[in-house]
C-alpha cells in the first residue's frame, strides 16, 4: 500500500489511498483510476486564465498541488509527487515535462501521444513569443527522456516554420498512434473543436471530442495523462472527464 493520500472528490475525506495503480477511498469506498496533480501555472505572458483552469473540478482524488516559482522547480516537484498512475491537470503544457520525465524513468521505452493544435517544439532561439508554454515537448525530447521517434504529435495545425523543420528532421510522427504501451498522453484542449470545449488558445478546424475519444480508447498501456490549455468553465468538466475515462480504462 502506498503512503500517498488524496482527498476524495465525492465525500471530501482525506482518505483516498493509492492501492497499486488505483485509488480507493477508505471512507465512502469509491475507487478511482488515477490520482490527480494540479499544476496551476502558465509560464508565459497573459496565461492567467489557463493557470486558473487547473482548479477545474474533476472526479479524481487530488494527490498534490504543485506551485513553484520557477519552471525548473515545478518540473522537479511534479516528478517527485507523481502518483503511480497520474492525471496531471494544468495550467500550461509545461505541466507535462515533469510527468513525462518521471514516467520515462519508471517505464522503459515510454512513448508520448501529444494532442495539440500547436507543436510546442520551439526553443528560446526559435520562439516568436518567448513563452515557455510553446516549448515543453521540445524540452522533453532534448532532455533525453523520450526520443523524437517515440513521439506522436496529432491535431497540430498552427506550427511555426522552425517546428515544421524540426518535425521533418527529427522524425516526430504526425499520423497514427503508439501501437502499445507504455504511453503518456498529453492533451491540450485546443486540439479540440472550439464549439465543444473552452480552451485558452482555440484554433479553427479542431478534432471533435468523439474523434479524440476514439483515438484514446484505442491506446494500450497508458501509464498517465495530462490535460492542459483549458479555461475555467464548468462546461469543460463533461468532455474532459469523458476523455480521461476513455484513456484510463
Amino acid at each position: 500500500m502506498s503512503a500517498l493520500r488524496a482527498r476524495c472528490p465525492d465525500c471530501r475525506t482525506l482518505t483516498a489511498v493509492a492501492l497499486g495503480g488505483d485509488y480507493q477511498c477508505h471512507s465512502c469506498g469509491r475507487e478511482f483510476a488515477a490520482g490527480m496533480v494540479r499544476v496551476p501555472r502558465a509560464w508565459g505572458g497573459g496565461g492567467e486564465s489557463m493557470a486558473e483552469a487547473a482548479w477545474t473540478q474533476l472526479p479524481y482524488p487530488e494527490a498534490e498541488v504543485v506551485e513553484r516559482d520557477t519552471l525548473e522547480d515545478e518540473t522537479a516537484a511534479v516528478a517527485a509527487n507523481l502518483p503511480e498512475r497520474p492525471l496531471v491537470l494544468g495550467g500550461s503544457c509545461c505541466a507535462h515535462i515533469g510527468a513525462a520525465q518521471e514516467l520515462a524513468r519508471r517505464h522503459a521505452g515510454l512513448s508520448i501521444l501529444w494532442l495539440d493544435a500547436h507543436g510546442d517544439l520551439n526553443t528560446p532561439e526559435t520562439s516568436p513569443s518567448g513563452n515557455q508554454w510553446g516549448m515543453p515537448l521540445r524540452m522533453i525530447i532534448d532532455s533525453g527522456a523520450v526520443p523524437p521517434d517515440r513521439v506522436w504529435l496529432l491535431g497540430a495545425r498552427n506550427l511555426d516554420p522552425p517546428e515544421v523543420e524540426y518535425i521533418a528532421a527529427a522524425g516526430v510522427r504526425t499520423t497514427g498512434a503508439p501501437a502499445s504501451g507504455p504511453v503518456y498522453v498529453a492533451l491540450d484542449a485546443d486540439v479540440l473543436d472550439a464549439d465543444e470545449i473552452a480552451s485558452f488558445m482555440p484554433e479553427p478546424d479542431g478534432l471533435s471530442v468523439a474523434e479524440v475519444e476514439r483515438i484514446l480508447s484505442g491506446l494500450d498501456g497508458v501509464v498517465g495523462i495530462g490535460v492542459t490549455g483549458l479555461r475555467l468553465d464548468e462546461r469543460n468538466v463533461e468532455p474532459v472527464t469523458r476523455l480521461v475515462a476513455a484513456t484510463l480504462r
